[in-house]
């Protein structure tokens, strides 16, 4: 006991002669286990993975927006030597995010609930905090010492082995409350940045009144700022309390909104989904660039994103995919996913599917044999998949459902009734979808928002969340000559035209 005790400290103790470093924003001494060279790799290895999953969103003007206040904030904050890289992602997801080294990322779905620049150089600041104060880095030390314990727990009582897991959820409970301190300091670099460069940081706080609403708003999705952001009761108050103390510390009298150049910089934004990567519509999922079809199962909730469609059972019992075979023809693609998968085929049947050439592959995939674990229960956790491939407009498409061995024939007839019913898109109603795009609207005479927004012919189901985009109520007094966000569909091309 004494001697694996004695171990135990020597590595902890030769982790603090490594890994000591003065944190950049707090100057003071941290235990790091990943050096600023390692938070760089780090960054450049994710970075093609994130543009590749959501993809650049593309508008110049946007991209030059983001990368210009970006810099210049860069230079005013505890690290200006990175090589700091900003970018507006297409999604629509209310979020934006810092992975290690400097990379920086901002989805349209962020951007279209701005309301004014110094809202956006509020969080621009908060997540170049990130950065600055090494959370990635700390967090990553943290993690790699509490494993250095949870090992050492498990050599001096053999019988914590079995509770492994759960220790490791508990370490995760363990580590948020450093995460919420994370935001914290995060929330007074973004104050203390915006401030340097300029903008009025209240208008920070009021952009977390803005998420707020839309977590609590019926309707509402929760964003997924909120989620990987904990937001104590009280940070907006602590926010308007720190911009008022860097408004004095700096003297500022004349700090920037820019709400109307603002505004006019999203005029056409991408808003909600696009129905041009594909969409779900009552039931069933169009692609109408790539001119397929096929319906989804009832119930199950559906992802959809550049690399892949998935298709989940609410219980998690069983999934479905969609993506693009490997490989030039479908004998090719089913070679492919046997070996990629590690599979043992059980039926091989070619055919088609509604005139397209296909291919079906039952198959189970072949189990690691783990010591101390009983054979009945790897049985049971056995894998057993079935795939489509159907070769179509210059694509070979995969449709592979998931389940148990154990639960396959349950969920058999739905994953073939997906797989049989892909077809080809030929209804010009749903190829011809335009997406919704912000459309910014000079307001003619004084009136409440919800007058204003009824007087543009929006919808009466959708006030509430315009008024959300807004950052505004329905009840506000809108003065004449106000820009406001109003939501049209219409073609990039279309919308130019019209500007």
């Amino acid at each position: 006991m004494q001697r694996y005790i004695s171990y135990l400290l020597i590595i902890v103790t030769s982790f603090w002669l490594s890994g000591c470093a003065t944190n950049p924003v707090t100057g003071k001494k941290e235990l790091m286990l990943m050096s600023s060279n390692q938070e760089r790799a780090m960054g450049e290895q994710n970075d093609p993975q994130i543009t590749q999953f959501f993809g650049v969103y593309d508008d110049k003007q946007l991209q030059q927006f983001i990368n210009q206040k970006g810099q210049e904030m860069a230079k005013v904050s505890h690290r200006p030597d990175l090589a700091y890289e900003f970018k507006v992602v297409d999604s629509p997801v209310v979020n934006a995010f810092a992975v290690p080294g400097g990379f920086i990322y901002f989805t349209r779905g962020i951007m279209a609930h701005f309301n004014n620049e110094a809202e956006f150089a509020g969080v621009l600041g908060h997540e170049i905090g990130h950065v600055t104060a090494r959370h990635s880095a700390s967090q990553y030390t943290k993690q790699m010492l509490a494993q250095v314990g949870m090992v050492a727990g498990m050599v001096l009582a053999p019988e914590l082995a079995q509770f492994a897991d759960a220790a490791q959820q508990g370490l995760g409970l363990l580590f948020l409350k450093f995460g919420r301190d994370d935001e914290t300091q995060s929330d007074k670099l973004g104050v203390e940045y915006s401030t340097k460069i300029g903008y009025d940081a209240d208008e920070m706080a009021n952009f977390f009144s803005t998420l707020d609403r839309m977590r609590g708003d019926a309707g509402q999705s929760v964003p997924t700022f909120m989620s990987t952001h904990p937001d104590p009761a009280n940070r907006q108050k602590n926010v308007q309390q720190l911009a008022k103390k860097w408004k004095r510390k700096t003297k500022a009298t004349d700090l920037e909104v820019g709400r109307n150049s603002y505004l006019k910089m999203i005029d056409g934004l991408l808003y909600g989904e696009d129905p041009n990567q594909g969409y779900l519509e009552a039931g069933t999922f169009y692609h109408p660039v790539l001119k397929f079809k096929f319906p989804t199962p009832q119930g199950w909730t559906f992802q959809n994103t550049p690399q892949q469609v998935q298709m989940a059972h609410k219980e998690g019992r069983a999934i479905m995919t969609l993506s693009l075979g490997q490989g030039n023809s479908l004998e090719e693609a089913g070679q492919a996913l046997v070996k990629n998968n590690n599979l043992s085929v059980i039926q091989s049947d070619k055919g088609d599917v509604n005139g397209l050439p296909a291919l079906s592959i039952l198959a189970d995939v072949q189990p690691q044999q783990n010591q101390g674990q009983p054979q009945q229960q790897q049985q049971q956790q056995q894998i057993r998949l079935l795939t489509y491939l159907i070769q179509y407009g210059g694509n070979i498409y995969n449709i592979t459902g998931i389940s148990t061995q154990q639960d396959f024939n349950q969920f058999s007839n739905t994953f073939t009734s997906t797989m049989k019913n892909f077809s080809e898109l030929t209804d010009q109603s749903k190829i011809n979808v335009q997406p919704e795009r912000i459309s910014i609207q000079e307001v003619a005479r004084t009136a409440t928002l919800s007058q204003v927004l009824k007087g543009f012919k929006m919808p009466n189901d959708r006030l509430e969340e315009l008024a959300v985009l807004n950052g505004m109520q329905l009840t506000d007094q809108v003065k004449q000559g106000t820009l406001i966000k109003t939501v049209v569909r219409g073609s990039a091309d279309a919308f130019a035209k019209e500007k």
